[in-house]
C-alpha cells in the first residue's frame, strides 16, 4: 500500500503563517497597537514596535501602562486561540486555507487580568511570550512575560484567566 507523498515544508509553513495572519487581522485593536507575531513552529513571540503614540509619560519617556497591559492581554488571547488552531490543524480537523478575518473561531473572553509592572517600559520595541498554564473546555489560565532588550530583564508580566469559547473546529 502506497502512502501519499508529504507536502513540501514551504507549503505547510505558508498555510500556518496565513492562518496566524488571519487570526491576528481579525482583531482590529492589534493593528491599532501595531503588534505583530513571529511564529517559530508552534511558539509565538509578540512584538510591539515602538511608536510615539505609545508614550504615556513624555518626561521620562515611558510606555503607557495601558498600552503595556493591552499588549500583554492581546498576547495571551492570541496564544490561547493559536494553541487551539494549531491542535485542530495538526489533527486535520481544520483546513487553514478556509480561515479569513471575517470567518474565525471565537476568541477567549477575559475573566480577569493582573499586570505586574516591574520596571519602566522604555521607548523601544517590546517583546512578549505567553505560556498556557491550564486550558480546559471552559477555562484557561495564561502567564505572559514582556521584555525589551534583554529576555532575562522583564519589564512587565501578567496572569490572566479566560473563558474559553465552545469548540467550533
Amino acid at each position: 500500500m502506497m502512502r501519499a507523498k508529504p507536502e513540501p515544508v514551504q507549503v505547510v509553513k505558508l498555510r500556518r503563517d496565513s492562518a496566524l495572519k488571519a487570526l491576528v487581522n481579525g482583531v482590529p485593536y492589534i493593528q491599532f497597537l501595531g503588534v505583530e507575531f513571529d511564529r517559530r513552529g508552534d511558539e509565538l513571540t509578540a512584538v510591539m514596535p515602538f511608536a510615539d503614540t505609545l508614550i504615556g509619560n513624555p518626561f521620562l519617556p515611558a510606555l503607557h501602562g495601558g498600552a503595556i497591559a493591552a499588549f500583554l492581554e492581546v498576547t495571551a488571547i492570541i496564544e490561547l486561540a493559536w494553541t487551539g488552531l494549531w491542535e485542530a490543524m495538526e489533527a486535520g480537523r481544520l483546513d487553514p486555507t478556509t480561515l479569513h478575518p471575517t470567518h474565525l473561531p471565537r476568541l477567549p473572553k477575559t475573566i480577569d487580568f493582573t499586570v505586574d509592572y516591574l520596571r519602566t517600559g522604555l521607548p523601544r520595541d517590546a517583546y512578549a511570550r505567553a505560556r498556557v498554564n491550564r486550558s480546559g473546555r471552559r477555562y484557561a489560565s495564561v502567564q505572559v512575560e514582556a521584555w525589551q532588550d534583554n529576555r532575562a530583564r522583564l519589564f512587565a508580566q501578567a496572569t490572566g484567566h479566560f473563558l474559553m469559547p465552545e469548540k467550533d473546529v
